[in-house]
């Protein structure tokens, strides 16, 4: 899939679907999201031109082995629930980290129309193989927080939350129960 998605893109992902995705992506951790909510509080408008794309929830390492970044994995995505809502209405469309999510971001995803993409924990030096490209676009002190733009080349993951309102990790939870 090429990112930045488009609506059309987003509504024909279902949950549990693996995709490969290629094209940029923005790193944002737990700082991150706490100071885009504030610009957003601010100014009503997400940083840095952040509408329409992909967060990554990610710390990448300095650059290793000829590639623009030494390993890079999911962050457990839960840790940005408390922000995630606000920042899929602002126009973020998707997101990619490790684990489920709180039912209020299954209820933004399919409010916006959105996705969260999870992806494998414990593999940071292997998924680094997908990104092509690493810069800096701010917020400089955080250190591996910064904001990054990657660029990603056939990067796996899978649709843990779909535009519909289908959540993996619960339809996984309640398989077999009465």
């Amino acid at each position: 899939m090429q990112l930045p998605l488009s609506k059309e893109d987003l509504a024909s992902l279902s949950a549990g679907d693996e995709v490969l995705l290629s094209g940029p992506v923005y790193t944002m951790r737990d700082a991150g999201h706490s100071r885009a909510l504030a610009h957003l509080e601010e100014t009503g408008r997400l940083p840095f031109d952040l509408e329409g794309q992909t967060l990554f929830y990610a710390g990448p390492t300095p650059a290793a082995a000829g590639r623009p970044l030494g390993s890079v994995g999911p962050t457990t995505a839960s840790r940005m629930d408390f922000a995630t809502p606000a920042l899929m209405e602002a126009g973020i469309v998707a997101s990619i980290g490790k684990g489920k999510r709180a039912p209020e971001v299954t209820d933004a995803c399919k409010a916006t129309g959105g996705v969260y993409f999870c992806t494998i924990g414990g593999a940071a030096a292997l998924l680094a193989k997908h990104v092509t490209k690493s810069e800096l676009i701010g917020w400089e002190d955080l250190g591996t927080e910064a904001l990054r733009r990657l660029e990603l080349e056939d990067f796996p993951a899978f649709v843990a939350t779909d535009p519909h309102g289908r959540d993996l990790y619960r339809e996984v939870e309640t398989k077999g129960q009465p």
